[in-house]
């Protein structure tokens, strides 16, 4: 007899293990301490993997396996994974574990480290493989995303004409960038009313987490197969449509705009990316959906979500540790909700508090760009991003952000940094109405924090960041400024950092 393990984000009736089971074999899936606490999780994340686990393990057990199900209170739990398959196999005499490889360097060590045999079997749930992502990457000088992206479509065939990309373009991003307007008639995502099961864990996690950041009620979120599908059917119904041109905007009052909030079940296993792009690839061929929404999602999936996970299991254990610009300052209240006078971060960690949900831009080009510019710790950094979000694992969580937020690879994700001042915020949202600071002003005690950080994070990394050839027109305009404008930008950048060391608002 085998022990098979299924973790909480490997919910896919077709998961390599499961593959593998034999009807004396005994699968384990539990709720542990250790998984639910090593970053102070996000609430509903807690609440949204349990119950979806739950509901799995008893899908499983009406198709015929054997499941032993650990709750997280249950009192004989060891609270971790090791030790659930160690407990579960002593009990039943199982001499191997077989295990689809998790998402995390971390866990895939601690299940080789463990006094009985594991095989732990490659996920098959990625249009990339593990080996066929290190063969594209082999002899090439920069892995850039683009490039891959267009392998990825000449093996799926989504959106392919024979080899020819259909409407003679890979890449419609230039068509994907408008700012939106406050639409009354914009169609939400479709929420979910708690059953029975996650009114159980809610009563679970609102006990046993009542310090994590983020608010638990209202939950949403569905936790099954059937309402994922249903999330799935919403989206290529009433937004892909416009979801292209206006996936980058942001609105204050409007969390979710035309964005799909698809993450959260691909990522843990409820639905899979093929299934997800040849929705929108079928509704674009139909004539429901434009080109450029339909493309612009597609690449979001089979172009950086397989090339994520692609880097991930590339650069090995010690990426999360990398920090080539040598930030080292304190991830900031700020983050953790407390009062700002910026009303962009208001906003972004005001949603992110309220849904555990925030979409790219607002992940990007607010927190992100906000982290980088002030020289944040890229590693307390990654650990806010990877607690905070309902879609946060390591294999997906950590390039976006020690790649291409935070630049601390040295450019392995990221030809550039990806910083700006004021003005693309203001441009692509409605944040800077409601600020008190000014975003055309670019000085003095009223000028926007991101238009003085900008200038001084290009200023102290001006050594490695000057020979860029898509960022070095800035250091030109920059050397044309006058002395005493530079020196008062350089002056209230420190100002406004010593405040942020000192834990003052900002």
């Amino acid at each position: 007899m085998r022990v098979i393990l299924v973790l909480g984000d490997q919910l896919s009736p077709d998961l390599s293990a499961l593959r593998e089971a034999r009807p004396d074999d005994l699968i384990v899936m539990a709720e542990v301490m250790a998984e639910a606490s090593y970053v102070p999780h996000h609430p509903q994340k807690i609440a949204f993997l349990f119950t979806a686990m739950r509901k799995f393990a008893e899908q499983l057990r009406q198709a015929g396996y054997r499941v032993a199900y650990t709750t997280l209170d249950d009192p004989d739990n060891s609270q971790s994974i090791p030790g659930e398959l160690l407990r579960h196999a002593a009990a039943h005499g199982a001499e191997r574990v077989i295990a689809t490889r998790s998402g995390e360097w971390r866990l895939i060590a601690a299940l080789d480290d463990l006094p009985v045999p594991v095989t732990q079997l490659p996920d098959a749930r990625f249009v990339c493989s593990q080996p066929e992502f290190e063969a594209w990457a082999d002899g090439r000088k920069e892995l850039r995303m683009e490039w891959f992206y267009r392998d990825m479509r000449r093996k799926t065939g989504l959106l392919m004409e024979g080899d020819q990309p259909v409407g003679g373009k890979w890449n419609f991003d230039h068509d994907n960038r408008k700012p939106a307007q406050a639409d009354l008639l914009r169609v939400p995502p479709p929420r979910f009313e708690p059953d029975a099961v996650t009114a159980e864990v809610l009563d679970l996690v609102e006990t046993r987490f009542p310090d994590n950041f983020g608010r638990l009620r209202p939950f949403g979120y569905a936790t099954d197969r059937a309402g994922a599908l249903q999330v799935l059917d919403h989206f290529i119904a009433h937004s892909l449509n416009e979801f292209g041109p206006y996936q980058d905007a942001m609105l204050q009052d409007d969390p979710f705009l035309h964005h799909s909030i698809l993450s959260p079940y691909i990522n843990a296993g409820l639905l899979s990316p093929v299934e997800v792009c040849r929705a929108a690839a079928d509704a674009h061929a139909t004539g429901k959906v434009r080109l450029n929404s339909a493309e612009g999602f597609i690449r979001q999936i089979i172009g950086w979500r397989e090339y994520m996970r692609g880097i991930y299991f590339l650069e090995g254990p010690d990426y999360t540790a990398r920090n080539v610009l040598g930030h080292d300052r304190a991830l900031p209240p700020v983050y953790w909700g407390a009062p700002t006078q910026m009303n962009c971060m208001a906003q972004a960690v005001g949603q992110t508090r309220d849904h555990a949900y925030a979409h790219h831009i607002q992940r990007l080009m607010i927190t992100g760009n906000f982290a980088l510019l002030a020289g944040i710790d890229p590693a307390q950094v990654h650990e806010w991003y990877l607690a905070v979000y309902v879609d946060a694992y390591e294999w997906v969580e950590a390039p976006n952000v020690m790649g291409m937020s935070q630049f601390a690879d040295g450019g392995v994700v990221g030809s550039k940094p990806y910083v700006s001042s004021g003005n693309y915020i203001a441009k692509m949202s409605d944040y800077c109405r409601g600020c008190a600071y000014k975003v055309t002003q670019k000085t003095g005690p009223g000028a926007c924090p991101f238009n003085v950080l900008y200038w001084d994070f290009m200023v102290r990394h001006r050594d490695r960041f000057q020979a860029n050839p898509r960022i070095n027109r800035a250091y030109a305009t920059w050397d044309r400024m006058d002395a005493d404008k530079r020196k008062q930008i350089r002056g209230d950048a420190a100002a406004f950092l010593s405040r942020l060391d000192a834990g003052d608002p900002v």
